[in-house]
């Protein structure tokens, strides 16, 4: 048999029996089946943790660029005759024209911010108001196609918008009139004084963040200059662009445009520090992940000794009829890849259908312990996301097979070597 081809169907067929336990071989198929299970379950968790890490990370991305600038436009601080230090823009129209001007900006809008008491009956919330035009609010995605709303967001220009969280906090729907309090208020003789106007809810959203579902809310950019003390003026641009992920090609043309005396601010500085955590807590976990599938993997080589031990006359037997130990490392690498092998498929479908049904699964794990198991206010996001992605698979699968392959070679080889005669002299 030395000119067999290699995996030839007799090599197949004494695999296949040997991997078939008897009764009286139990121990080799307990083994056999912790092997199975552990390379399932570790598969099974590898595509599920990086499902979730994608998931995640493009979730936290996508709100930040759906609800916020992708850059924002301040002016340097100054200081004005009556010696107080502003960054205000007065030319907020004319600066946010030569700013959309430049190929790849897709909105420049002005905006008036400050941080207010919201106060309805015995329920007060503090709150951001950003002061926008109606056509540039309906260019903030999250806002203006969230994920739920209450309201008209054509009815903007007739009250204040508003965070579903921040609602649910003042205990207002649709209708409600809130007040709204600035400390920035007239200067008095006794120091400055609060001030307060009443604004009609008309717009609730949920923009799945909930940090800005629990402070934001929008006022047509009039009502705001006028209730801050800052007519005629911005406090921002805030700048979207086509391609966020390539923000940095943006800056010198911006700079350009908006001239000395400009401060630029990306969504890459405001988020910078967590997607750095999120790169170092995705290689960290697939690291861990990695580990539990060489752990499972390591079950082969236990079983595949104790199926060589057993196995040690049939062995003998057969390197006396002609097999050469090309044909024994081949039998014993198929019983110990096809278990690997098979773990794999099977911890990819199960894996797969997980992701595809994350919603469902967790419904039901909130729905059994009473709710609770995933808080908002903790994690930022409304529920658990889930991206199922062809490289992230496409990796499960490349290192599972390779590791227990690899694995799998040892003891093949070792059953390959042994020696006929010392196999068969008790027998």
């Amino acid at each position: 048999m030395a000119n067999t081809r290699p995996f030839a169907k007799f090599e197949w067929m004494i695999a296949w029996r040997y991997i078939r336990a008897k009764r009286a071989e139990g121990g080799v198929s307990v083994m056999t089946w912790i092997s199975l299970i552990g390379i399932t379950l570790a598969v099974f968790a590898l595509i599920v943790t990086l499902a979730v890490r994608s998931g995640f990370r493009a979730e936290f991305v996508d709100t930040i660029l759906g609800a916020n600038a992708h850059v924002t436009v301040y002016k340097q601080s100054v200081i004005e005759q009556t010696g107080q230090v502003t960054r205000r823009i007065s030319d907020y129209d004319e600066l946010a024209d030569q700013i959309e001007a430049i190929p790849g900006v897709t909105r420049a809008a002005p905006l008036v911010k400050q941080q207010v008491m919201a106060n309805f009956g015995n329920q007060n919330a503090g709150i951001e108001i950003y002061g926008i035009s109606y056509e540039d609010l309906q260019g903030i995605p999250r806002i203006a196609a969230p994920r739920e709303s209450m309201g008209q967001i054509e009815k903007f220009q007739e009250g204040i918008a508003l965070g579903s969280v921040a609602a649910r906090d003042l205990g207002v729907t649709i209708g409600d009139t809130i007040r709204v309090i600035s400390p920035q208020g007239a200067s008095t003789a006794m120091g400055r004084t609060p001030r307060t106007n009443a604004y009609e809810v008309v717009y609730i959203f949920t923009a799945g963040r909930y940090d800005i579902d629990r402070t934001r809310a929008y006022l047509p950019i009039e009502d705001a200059q006028f209730f801050f003390n800052k007519d005629f003026v911005a406090d921002e641009i805030e700048v979207m662009v086509t391609d966020p992920d390539d923000i940095e090609a943006f800056i010198p043309s911006l700079l350009d445009a908006v001239g000395e005396g400009a401060l630029l601010w990306t969504w890459r500085d405001s988020a910078g520090a967590f997607l750095r955590a999120l790169a170092i807590e995705d290689n960290v976990m697939f690291v861990i992940m990695s580990i539990l599938v060489l752990i499972a993997s390591m079950n082969i080589i236990s079983g595949l000794i104790m199926l060589v031990k057993n196995k040690g006359k049939d062995v003998g037997i057969l390197r006396t009829m002609g097999l050469t130990e090309g044909s024994i490392l081949r039998v014993f690498f198929i019983c110990g890849a096809g278990i690997g092998t098979l773990g794999t498929i099977f911890g990819v479908i199960f894996g797969v259908l997980f992701v595809v049904n994350i919603d469902a699964i967790f419904s039901f794990i909130n729905y059994v312990s009473g709710g609770g198991v995933w808080d908002p206010s903790i994690r930022g996001i409304y529920e658990l996301p889930a991206e199922l992605k062809g490289v992230d698979v496409l990796k499960s699968v490349a290192l599972s097979l390779g590791l227990s392959w690899i694995i799998t070679i040892f003891p093949a080889r070792r059953a390959a070597r042994m020696n006929p005669v010392e196999a068969l002299r008790y027998e």
